[in-house]
């Protein structure tokens, strides 16, 4: 419990593994909230913005931006509803991550491996869902 409350109130270092159960989802590329506490972004990859834009500098994949959320949902496991927030819930297994630090705000950037799908950011590019970010992608491979 008091692991969790640390996590909630800060990004997980840099280089630090840490375990993620997803319980909701914003968009494409997160941020992912894990009951553990942190706020994930994927690392090294971009989705569109839920209102269909791409943030300047940052790549900019054709895929619709409701439909790359949905797709994640899916990577992550069982849509619930809409929160009051906007966010979509998700009960899905347990992944494990590895933070690249900060991601703005509380925000942790991580890639994650998830029992159902493997690694959640390969999957994104490779389902065309995402635009690989070679700035944030620090030398990841894919399985």
């Amino acid at each position: 419990m008091i692991a969790a409350l640390i996590l909630a109130a800060s990004v997980v270092p840099a280089g630090q593994s840490f375990d993620c159960t997803p319980t909701a989802v914003w968009d494409g590329d997160g941020p992912i909230w894990c009951a553990e506490g942190p706020h994930i972004r994927l690392s090294g990859i971009a989705a569109r913005e839920m209102d269909g834009t791409c943030s300047p500098g940052h790549p900019c994949p054709a895929a619709d931006a409701i439909a790359a959320r949905d797709h994640l949902v899916t990577l992550l496991g069982k849509r619930g509803g809409v929160r009051p927030t906007g966010h979509i819930s998700v009960t899905g297994p347990t992944m494990r991550c590895r933070s690249a630090g900060g991601a703005g705000g509380k925000r942790t950037a991580a890639f994650c491996i998830s029992p159902r799908s493997g690694d959640i950011s390969c999957a994104m590019v490779r389902d065309g869902y995402a635009a690989r970010w070679d700035r944030y992608w620090q030398g990841h491979r894919c399985p």
